[in-house]
């Protein structure tokens, strides 16, 4: 099989996996803070999740694009993609859904309230086949932020669908993004008409579509990174910024935030290693690389955390004190970090050596000569 050069690691886009994760953390522990005032960026939160999905899109081209672009004469093997993207995501998917399932028996047993869809059998087949945010499960069960889990799996399947267009429309960059941009404003518009809601607040009914003008956004995005890094890539990250953080604390129309979004990372893509400041730091890099674990041990952690400081402040509306609900928050870090060198890291690394074993036939790779930075292996592409 023809080996392929793999691309240098973007740092700066590690660390963003990290704010995103943040974000939505924040918007679903908020709730539980005594206190009477809500930001607007706060109820904003679900958006971390778009910001996800089109990173998903940047980085997965950034790895893959030209093999899969190329197909087999490329050096692409579609079970090896998939492979890979398993080992990625569903050893903690699967841990995390029986966390969920324990905690809630557990609850139930100890007489703590819970919401009554959490342990919704009937959608426990859609969960274990990743398609719960397909339409297909009855209810928003078990563990609820991994829908989003579900939709990247479709994203995944149909990324050589994603990756066959993208490499038509290389030397068009701007055309391609220009185009992508307009049909994901007009899916919105259209969808929001129809069914009566955002598109960015679909979860499980919805969740494979919305995904995709995300997603299908990062991919034509990473076309203009690749034929040559925005400049000034600094500004046009912060400007970006600005504007994604400004949409949102303005309560504007989230599409808004998506191209936003899309904008950060072409800037941040866009920034040398050495150049990023806090987006390349160690420290940043590192709560980037356990973000999915962030993300995934979230909503268990939330469900033991705050029931059990509201028992023991007397809380019954479950509304903590800023210090107690501080301390819940930390715990999301602590379980995140022993999830991923527990479980996530390890699982992968055993199953991606399961695939060599057995030669489930992925895209070979080999690390540049030229450049002295870490590459970024599948096995770390953003979720």
């Amino acid at each position: 099989m023809t080996p392929v050069q793999t691309p240098p690691d973007l740092r700066a886009l590690t660390t963003l996996r990290f704010l995103a994760a943040l974000w939505v953390v924040l918007f679903a522990a908020w709730p539980h803070l005594d206190v009477a005032f809500t930001p607007v960026a706060v109820t904003k939160g679900y958006l971390g999740v778009e910001v996800f999905f089109v990173l998903s899109g940047f980085i997965l081209s950034h790895v893959y694009l030209e093999a899969a672009g190329q197909g087999r004469a490329g050096g692409f093997s579609y079970r090896g993609f998939l492979w890979a993207r398993i080992a990625r995501v569903y050893p903690l998917h699967l841990v995390t859904l029986a966390g969920m399932i324990a905690l809630g028996v557990g609850a139930t047993v100890a007489g703590l309230t819970v919401s009554e869809s959490l342990l919704d059998w009937r959608s426990l087949p859609a969960h274990l086949s990743l398609t719960h945010a397909w339409g297909l499960a009855s209810s928003a069960a078990f563990n609820h932020p991994s829908w989003s889990i579900s939709a990247e799996w479709f994203a995944y399947l149909g990324f050589p669908v994603f990756a066959f267009a993208a490499w038509r429309m290389r030397e068009r960059p701007l055309l391609a993004t220009g185009v992508v941009a307009a049909l994901a404003l007009i899916l919105y518009a259209v969808f929001a008409a129809l069914a009566g809601f955002s598109l960015t607040e679909a979860t499980f009914r919805w969740g494979a579509l919305r995904i995709v003008p995300c997603f299908a956004l990062g991919c034509a995005l990473y076309l203009i990174h690749r034929r040559a890094p925005v400049r000034p890539a600094g500004v046009i990250a912060l400007v970006s910024g600005a504007g994604l953080l400004a949409s949102a604390a303005l309560g504007l129309w989230d599409p808004l935030v998506v191209l936003f979004a899309g904008g950060l990372i072409l800037g941040l893509g866009g920034l040398a290693n050495d150049r990023a400041g806090l987006f390349a730091s160690r420290a940043g890099v590192y709560l980037g690389e356990i973000s999915y674990s962030i993300y995934m041990v979230c909503a268990p952690v939330l469900l033991l955390g705050v029931n059990v400081a509201a028992r023991l402040t007397g809380a019954d509306d479950k509304k903590l004190h800023i210090i107690v609900w501080l301390g819940v928050l930390a715990l999301i870090p602590v379980a995140a970090a022993l999830t991923y060198h527990l479980v996530e890291r390890p699982a992968r690394k055993a199953l991606r050596g399961l695939a060599t074993r057995y030669g489930s036939g992925q895209v070979a790779l080999k690390p540049q000569t030229d450049s002295p930075e870490r590459v970024l292996q599948p096995s770390e592409t953003i979720v």
